[in-house]
């Protein structure tokens, strides 16, 4: 019998990013957190609030949450008492004086150049051509110090200025002034800048709170520093869908179990520290998912959870399980919780196929599909299509920060007869039904595999690196080293390094930059772990881990739910 009800559509959008900040040196190795808020965070919520019927889903990991509340307070009290900013390029913004030598001449250079050719730099012709001529001077560096200061003053001016949302470029006379005058900035145009990005990294927490109090928006959370639950848990759990996959040398994390309940609650505790309340749902660390990850999760008293559309295929198939319309929800037996799965196709189009189309077409492009779904599931009255992703660094491809695509995406859902934008909570509330799956194979969303974090040489090297650091954390616990405040320290350190990024970038697959920064902080990340214990970092730790070398698409910041053939 065919079902009536408009399909349930739910777009949700996950906002993360790795702890960059380096203790030793006590600054930010890497800007993408504020860049990403100003730019991505600020216009997401912006669209939202701009748009009637819009609504979404949107996850945040906890330590992003604390990265953009430091980075809020240090700019605020740079412009209030002229307190040092902790982040190289965010000061340069400000700065009276830039570098004179040739090598850290070459480093800003480089900084100012990472941002899409198309989309951010060719748009705007005063910052194209700055771009041009800083590539000629990485060409030749020593000729670097015969450039002016102005040179880097604008350099550095239009490339936060090309960071800004769009909606701010739309919305603020400031940052329009600052775009129309073009070139030869002062330090008054570039403080002013700056007290731009200062009020949008203090109110951007915000807008998302009053968008979940009006409804529009539910907010929900990863474990804390978004570790791979499934791994820490059991290791061995990527040989379900890889039985052949190489693996680490040590067969456990040690006290991986221990260390789930410590990310779970401490994410809950700094989710709730921003927002206010306790959020029902959680997307685990790259929809990384397992029995074991899922009870825990239960027990944490969450009412969903949601992974990769392969994830479920695998585990249907395992089960020797057929259903006509895989777009519901399932639930693990002997758990409470329901499991929404990510329409791998629909998601990937928005992540790596719409950015060079027109709004429209990509918006009915993508409108098609979901009424052929809701045609192809009409007798399934708990029908619901979850299409899931990065919510940062998909609109640098898209033309103005994929403000159309949208802006065109919500109205047109929202309008839609036969559709319903809604969000997993509201689903629940509804009294959607769950369809029991006796057991869920191992896997992420990332081809239903843990492949891209484990069972390549670099990766599992850098799985056993961490395994020698939890370890010698353990013997400095067991022998009374760490109490109060130091023992907190050391716990925030550990679970930085246990974040799912470090193990995401190792391998030649990707390209050597990034891989050459993230490998060197991850390292660092360890040392500074091995520091807080009282312990000398080993020698390995000197050793490079990975050099990448490969030209992946968007760089390597996305992948694909399903493996393009």
């Amino acid at each position: 019998m065919s079902d009536k009800s408009p399909l349930k559509v739910v777009l949700c959008w996950h906002m993360h990013q790795p702890h960059y900040f380096d203790r030793e040196n006590g600054e930010y190795r890497l800007p993408w957190t504020y860049l990403h808020a100003t730019k991505d965070y600020v216009d997401m919520a912006a669209i939202l609030e701009e748009i009637p019927g819009a609504r979404a889903v949107v996850n945040f990991a906890p330590t992003l949450l604390e990265q953009i509340d430091d980075y809020a307070e240090q700019v605020r009290a740079y412009l209030d008492t002229e307190s040092p900013i902790r982040d190289p390029l965010l000061a340069s913004l400000v700065s009276p004086a830039f570098p004179s030598s040739a090598e850290e001449r070459v480093e800003l250079i480089r900084s100012c150049l990472r941002a899409n050719e198309k989309r951010l730099i060719q748009r705007f012709e005063p910052f194209q051509e700055l771009a041009q001529l800083a590539r000629h001077m990485l060409a030749e560096p020593h000729l670097t110090t015969y450039l002016e200061e102005q040179f880097f003053a604008d350099l550095v001016t239009w490339y936060h200025l090309a960071w800004m949302g769009e909606t701010v470029r739309r919305g603020d006379d400031r940052v329009r002034k600052l775009m129309d005058h073009g070139r030869e900035f002062s330090l008054h145009q570039r403080r002013q800048l700056l007290e731009v990005i200062a009020e949008l990294l203090s109110g951007v927490l915000d807008r998302y709170r009053r968008l979940a109090e009006s409804k529009k928006v539910e907010l929900s959370v990863t474990p804390y520093a978004h570790p791979i639950i499934p791994l820490l848990l059991e290791i061995d759990a990527a040989r379900e869908t890889q039985p052949d996959a190489p693996m680490p040398e040590m067969s456990a994390y040690p006290g991986g179990e221990e260390r789930v309940r410590w990310h779970i609650e401490e994410g809950l505790r700094v989710f709730e520290r921003h927002f206010g309340f306790r959020p029902v749902g959680c997307w685990p660390s790259e929809g990384g998912i397992s029995d074991a990850t899922v009870r825990a999760l239960d027990a944490a008293g969450f009412s969903w959870v949601a992974t990769g559309e392969s994830v479920l295929r695998n585990s249907l198939g395992n089960g020797g399980m057929e259903v006509d319309c895989i777009h519901r929800p399932f639930r693990l037996e002997g758990t409470e919780g329901h499991c929404f799965f990510r329409d791998d196709g629909l998601s990937d189009l928005i992540g790596f196929t719409y950015a060079d189309w027109r709004a429209d077409d990509a918006v009915g492009d993508l409108i098609h599909h979901l009424e052929n779904i809701g045609k192809a599931c009409a007798h399934e009255p708990n029908r619901i299509v979850p299409i899931i992703l990065d919510g940062e660094n998909a609109w640098e491809h898209y033309a103005n920060n994929g403000y159309s695509f949208l802006a065109t995406l919500y109205r047109r859902l929202a309008e839609h007869p036969d559709l319903e934008l809604t969000t997993f909570a509201e689903v629940i509330e509804g009294g959607i039904e769950s369809k029991p799956l006796p057991h869920l194979v191992a896997g992420s969303w990332v081809y239903g595999t843990f492949s891209t974090w484990i069972g390549d040489p670099d990766k599992n090297r850098g799985w056993d690196l961490l395994g020698h650091a939890k370890r010698a954390f353990d013997t400095a616990v067991a022998k009374g080293k760490l109490k109060g405040q130091r023992l907190v320290k050391a716990e925030h350190q550990l679970a930085i390094c246990e974040g799912s990024d470090w193990f995401w970038w190792f391998g030649d697959y990707n390209p050597s930059d990034s891989v050459r920064d993230f490998e060197r902080l991850y390292r660092l990340q360890l040392c500074e772990l091995y520091r807080l214990i009282g312990a000398e970092p080993p020698e390995e730790l000197v050793h490079i881990i990975s050099h990448g070398g490969g030209t992946p698409a968007t760089g390597g910041v996305m992948r694909r739910g399903k493996e393009a053939h």
